[in-house]
């Protein structure tokens, strides 16, 4: 169930701000339609930093709703508190969501010890499958493979989304918790090249706005198709880049109203539109990836 192309989904805000429903829907459409292997609803890319508590729920179970069971839908549950994070597990309990994506803690900074009681006591809280969730660059916490392998011990703890593009860490993670837990990449730079060496996948902000191409890559490196899959790669490889030009999700969700795939582009404060020196780079990025014609 965790594999493949799996997005990294960007939450619609219509002009007053407010989640734009009719947009996330087509979002939905738009990834089945492309062959995406699951929706990670309201991670990072999906503003949940910005959402309130009740924005949040909504979005995964519309999403869940407008998938109509077609596509996993995976949800985001990370917190920098950990009883926060323990309250949006068990409110998809029971949902139908696949699992729980759970970002390490952040701003606070805890210590090996404390990120395995974290997510000892939000596996201990829920019977849905977690997903452990890496991304140093965004939180200043490193979740270190020798505490993933203490967690991936607990039996719902399955998997991990490894962010920090370093790809020594996936033999090193297997060599510790052996073969049967699943390895995903977060970044997309190095995401194929991660598949390569044994990954099942990734979870991707690419996806976003060249669906059916990342579908189709993942498809092929799984099955050991990888210089089919590089030649995609290569093609988008200026969007993996260039969907960073500034913080995430910014440029994805310009490119993404751009091409017509949500009626606007609109982030939450403190995110700010796309800089007008940083659309070109973005617009050339697209076209360069045949995204864009």
């Amino acid at each position: 169930m965790f594999s493949g192309s799996m997005v990294a989904l960007i939450t619609p805000l219509d002009e007053a701000g407010e989640v734009d429903y009719a947009s996330l829907a087509n979002l939905v459409e738009y990834h089945i339609a492309a062959g995406t292997d699951a929706i990670v609803a309201v991670g990072t890319t999906g503003e949940s930093a910005t959402l309130t508590v009740d924005e949040h729920v909504k979005v995964v179970l519309k999403t869940l709703e407008y998938a109509k069971g077609r596509v996993p839908v995976i949800a985001g549950t990370g917190a920098n508190a950990t009883h926060e994070a323990i309250t949006f597990s068990k409110l998809f309990s029971g949902t139908g969501v696949a699992g729980c994506l759970s970002v390490t803690p952040y701003y606070n900074k805890p210590t090996q010890e404390g990120l395995f009681q974290h997510y000892k006591a939000i596996a201990e809280a829920t019977d849905l499958p977690q997903i452990l969730y890496n991304v140093p660059g965004r939180t200043a916490v490193d979740l270190l493979p020798e505490t993933v392998a203490r967690l991936a011990k607990i039996d719902n703890i399955v998997a991990i989304k490894d962010a920090t593009g370093d790809l020594s860490r996936l033999q090193k993670t297997r060599e510790l918790c052996g073969e049967d837990f699943i390895q995903l990449s977060g970044d997309d730079a190095t995401g194929l090249d991660f598949v390569a060496q044994g990954g099942q996948g990734v979870i991707s902000v690419t996806a976003n706005v060249a669906a059916a191409d990342m579908a189709k890559m993942y498809k092929l490196a799984l099955s050991g198709q990888f210089e089919a899959a590089k030649k995609i790669n290569e093609r988008l490889m200026p969007l993996h880049k260039h969907l960073f030009a500034e913080s995430n999700p910014i440029p994805v969700k310009w490119a993404a109203h751009k091409l017509g795939l949500i009626e606007h582009g609109y982030l939450r404060l403190p995110l700010t539109e796309l800089s007008e020196s940083a659309q070109p780079v973005v617009i050339q990025a697209l076209k360069d990836a045949n995204v864009l014609l």
